[in-house]
């Protein structure tokens, strides 16, 4: 399990309370520079993509859930040779570069300080009275301030040059786990057209392991089952 643009592997600490982890071995993987120490080389979704392969070898791992971009990640894991990942659950995956909500903004600065000046005072700004997205405000700043800023430009790269959706539609068995009312109306035309497997969660946030972490359990459950 790996969480999204500067977020760690806390965002699915509630699923290890539910049937879910009772019924199936649930790993919950901190990236380089995210919660994990960071890569030597260049924080890029190709770079995080081969770490992400490697330990799935590690734990003989055929399915992953990925959170937001780390979709794109899981869809390069995916086809990185002798990789035994199968099958994606994605949960609000970027399929668009709509999607690309923060992470998209980091190719805006020149550099880590400013990308980091600009993006943690609004983030906390934003977070204000919404405890979900501030436990996420509270771990983004915990995050490698450079392979957050690297990340995000390389996953505005990806975006400019290929279509997210298209990528995740090509690595193999994916499912898709949304809440209409927090997707960009691109990426929900883009979606209807797709034929990709779909669960929807109403009333989740964009942390649906957080906010419904029972409901996702069961939905998930019953996915693994069929």
């Amino acid at each position: 399990m790996i969480a999204g643009f500067g977020d760690n592997s806390s965002m699915y600490a509630p699923l290890l309370a539910t049937d879910l982890a009772d019924r199936h071995k649930l790993v919950p993987l901190d990236l380089p520079g995210f919660g994990a120490e960071p890569l030597e080389v260049e924080t890029t979704l190709a770079a995080l993509a081969q770490f992400v392969a490697e330990k799935a070898k590690t734990h003989s791992a055929d399915t992953i859930i990925a959170h937001s971009v780390a979709s794109i990640i899981a869809s390069l894991a995916a086809r990185t040779e002798g990789s035994p990942l199968t099958h994606i659950i994605s949960l609000e995956g970027n399929l668009t570069a709509e999607d690309a909500y923060f992470s998209g903004r980091a190719a805006e600065h020149a550099n880590v300080a400013s990308f980091g000046d600009w993006f943690l005072p609004r983030l906390a700004k934003k977070s204000e009275g919404d405890p979900i997205l501030a436990r996420y405000a509270e771990e983004v700043a915990k995050a490698d301030p450079k392979a957050l800023w690297e990340l995000g430009c390389d996953a505005k790269r990806f975006s400019d040059r290929k279509h997210p959706g298209e990528a995740l539609r090509e690595a193999g068995r994916v499912t898709y786990i949304f809440n209409r009312e927090n997707c960009a109306q691109s990426s929900l035309d883009w979606l209807e057209k797709s034929g990709m497997h779909i669960i929807e969660l109403p009333g989740a946030s964009h942390w649906p392991t957080i906010d419904q972490p029972q409901e996702f359990s069961e939905k998930t459950l019953s996915l693994l089952a069929s």
